[in-house]
C-alpha cells in the first residue's frame, strides 16, 4: 500500500499503517536535508496577501504578483503541472504549478512534499478556465514539513474528544472551529471597546487570593512554599474590584479567568472567563440597561442582526428585554404565589413537598423560592429575560430591597434556558456585610464549602465608604456559545480541561 492510499484510511491511529506513513515522511525529510533543502532552517517568509484578500480583490489583483503562505490541503498531480489548495487563516486558494515555470529541480522535489506541509508561494493572480481564482506559481518554498498525516478529508476530525485534546488539529481540518475562535476574539475586543467608550477603566486583580470570596463556589487550594501559606485560585474578582470603587476609580472592569472546583458539563469548565464591571452612583436597574445595550450591540456586530439562531431556536436580543421578579416568574410558571406567604418557612416547605421540589428540611422561605425557580422556571426562559429580586439568603453581597428586606436588588439574565450573567445593587453597609459574612461562616461550619469567608480587609474598605454602586458579571464562554451557535462550552474553549487518558 503506497502513502497516498494509506492516508485515505480514516482508521490510521490504530493500525501499523500509521507507523509506515511516519517512516515515509521522515525519509522524505532526510532526503531533503541531504539535498541541502532542510525546511526547518528557513526562518521567515514575507507575505503581502491572504487567500481571502486575493479572492475579494481579484479585479484589482488580476495578473499582479502576490506572496502568500499556508498549509497544503489538497494535491492533484497532472504530470507536468500540479494543482494544490493552500490554506491560511482566511481560507483557501488554488495554486497552479508548472514544471517550466518553477524549474525542473524544484518540480522534481515535489515528490518529497506532502499534504499538510507549509509552503511559501510567489506567483501571479489569474482565473482558470473553470472560473476558479488561482495563483500561477513562479516560486514555491517548503517552509515546514508535516511529519504526521492530516485526518482524511472526507471524514475530517469528528471524534469530539480528539478535537478537544488536539485543538491544533481541529483548527487545521475544521474551518467552523477556526471561525468560532476568531469570533470569540472579536467578541472580547468589542466588549472592551464598548466599555472603554463609556469611560470604564480596565484593571487587573490577583488570581491568587488569601480568602475565597466574591461568589458561592468551591475553590481550588494551592500552597505558597516561601510564605508557607495556603492560597485560593480566584473564584471571582468582585471584592477586589469593589475596593477600587472605594478608592475612587468610579468605573472599572476586568476580563479574566476564574477557577471553581466543581462538576463539568456542557455549561461548566473548572476554569472559565468572565467579565466583571462596577459603576459608582448607579444600581441594578442601571446594570440592566447596560446589559441589554451591550449584548444587543454585540449581536449586531458579530452576527449582523439582533435576531440570531441558537440550536434551531430564533432568539431576539434587541433591547428592551423582559423583566420579572423571581416570585413573578415562579407564579407564572407554577401558579404558586410566594409573595402571598412572604417569610412563612413552614408554608414554603409544605408547598415544595406538594410540588415535588427538592429542598432541605430546614430551608427558609427564600431558599425554597430559589429552589422553585431553578427547578421549574430557569429552563423555560428562552428569550432574554431579567429575573430580579432574589432572596437575601442566596445574595450575601447585595443590597436589601428597602420595601422588602427578605429580598435583594439582584438580577440574573437568562437566554435559551441558561443563566448568562449576574448583577447587584452592591451592598455598601459594612455592618450588614459583616452580619451576612457571619451567616456564611455558619454555613461553612456546617459543611457548605461554597459559602463565603469573612474578608476583614474588604469590610474595612466598606467602612471607609463605598458609594452606591451597580455591579455586573457576564460569562464570556456562554456568551460566545450563544453568538456562535455552539452547544457545549468545550467548543468555545481552545483547551478545555480534560480527564487524563488512562
Amino acid at each position: 500500500m503506497d502513502e497516498q492510499n494509506l492516508e485515505q484510511n480514516p482508521q490510521l491511529e490504530n493500525t501499523e499503517d500509521l507507523s509506515e506513513i511516519l517512516r515515509i515522511r521522515r525519509d522524505k525529510l532526510s532526503a531533503l536535508c541531504e539535498a541541502g533543502a532542510d525546511p526547518f532552517l528557513i526562518t521567515t517568509f514575507d507575505r503581502d496577501h491572504s487567500a481571502a484578500e486575493i479572492k475579494e480583490n481579484f479585479e484589482t489583483l488580476e495578473n499582479t504578483t502576490v506572496r502568500v503562505a499556508g498549509r497544503i490541503k489538497s494535491w492533484r498531480d497532472m504530470g507536468k503541472a500540479t494543482f494544490m489548495d493552500l490554506q491560511d487563516l482566511s481560507g483557501k486558494i488554488q495554486l497552479y504549478i508548472k514544471i517550466d515555470e518553477v524549474g525542473e529541480e524544484v518540480y522534481r522535489n515535489l515528490d518529497k512534499w506532502d499534504i499538510g506541509d507549509i509552503v511559501g508561494v510567489v506567483g501571479t493572480v489569474f482565473r482558470t478556465r473553470r472560473g476558479e481564482i488561482s495563483i500561477h506559481v513562479t516560486e514555491i518554498t517548503l517552509l515546514s514539513k508535516s511529519l504526521r498525516p492530516l485526518p482524511e478529508k472526507f471524514h475530517g476530525l469528528k471524534d469530539t474528544e480528539m478535537r478537544y485534546r488536539q485543538r491544533y488539529l481541529d483548527l487545521i481540518v475544521n474551518p467552523e472551529s477556526t471561525q468560532t475562535f476568531v469570533a470569540r476574539s472579536k467578541i472580547i475586543r468589542f466588549i472592551r471597546r464598548f466599555l472603554d467608550e463609556r469611560g470604564f477603566l480596565e484593571v487587573e486583580t490577583p488570581l491568587l487570593n488569601t480568602i475565597a470570596g466574591g461568589a458561592a463556589a468551591r475553590p481550588f487550594i494551592t500552597h505558597h512554599n516561601a510564605l508557607d501559606m495556603d492560597l485560593y485560585l480566584r473564584i471571582a474578582p468582585e471584592l477586589y474590584l469593589k475596593r477600587l470603587i472605594v478608592g475612587g476609580l468610579e468605573k472599572v472592569y476586568e476580563i479574566g479567568k476564574n477557577f471553581r472546583n466543581e462538576g463539568m458539563d456542557v455549561r461548566h469548565n473548572p476554569e472559565f472567563t468572565m467579565i466583571e464591571l462596577y459603576q459608582a452612583y448607579t444600581d441594578y436597574n442601571g446594570m440592566m440597561r447596560l446589559t441589554e445595550e451591550l449584548i444587543s450591540s454585540l449581536a449586531q456586530e458579530i452576527c449582523g442582526s439582533t435576531t440570531i439562531q441558537y440550536q434551531g431556536t430564533e432568539v431576539n436580543l434587541a433591547a428592551p428585554w423582559r423583566r420579572l421578579t423571581m416570585a413573578e416568574a415562579v407564579l407564572e410558571q407554577t401558579g404558586v404565589d410566594f409573595m402571598s406567604f412572604l417569610g412563612d418557612d413552614e408554608k414554603a416547605q409544605a408547598v415544595a413537598k406538594e410540588h415535588h421540589v427538592e429542598i432541605n428540611k430546614t430551608d427558609s422561605w427564600g431558599r425554597v423560592l430559589n429552589a422553585f425557580f431553578e427547578e421549574k422556571v430557569e429552563e423555560t426562559l428562552i428569550q432574554p429575560t431579567f429575573i430580579k429580586d432574589y432572596p437575601i439568603e442566596v445574595s450575601p453581597l447585595t443590597k436589601k430591597k428597602p420595601d422588602c428586606p427578605l429580598l435583594t436588588e439582584r438580577f440574573e439574565f437568562f437566554i435559551v434556558g441558561r443563566e448568562h450573567g449576574n448583577a447587584y445593587s452592591e451592598l455598601n453597609d459594612p455592618i450588614d456585610q459583616r452580619q451576612r459574612f457571619e451567616e456564611q461562616m455558619k454555613l461553612r461550619a456546617n459543611g457548605d464549602e461554597e459559602a463565603n469567608m469573612i474578608d476583614e480587609d474588604f469590610i474595612a474598605a466598606l467602612e471607609y465608604g463605598l458609594p452606591p454602586t451597580g455591579g455586573l458579571g457576564i460569562g464570556i464562554d456562554r456568551l460566545v456559545m450563544l453568538l456562535t451557535d455552539n452547544y457545549s462550552i468545550r467548543d468555545v474553549l481552545l483547551f478545555p480541561t480534560m480527564k487524563n487518558r488512562e
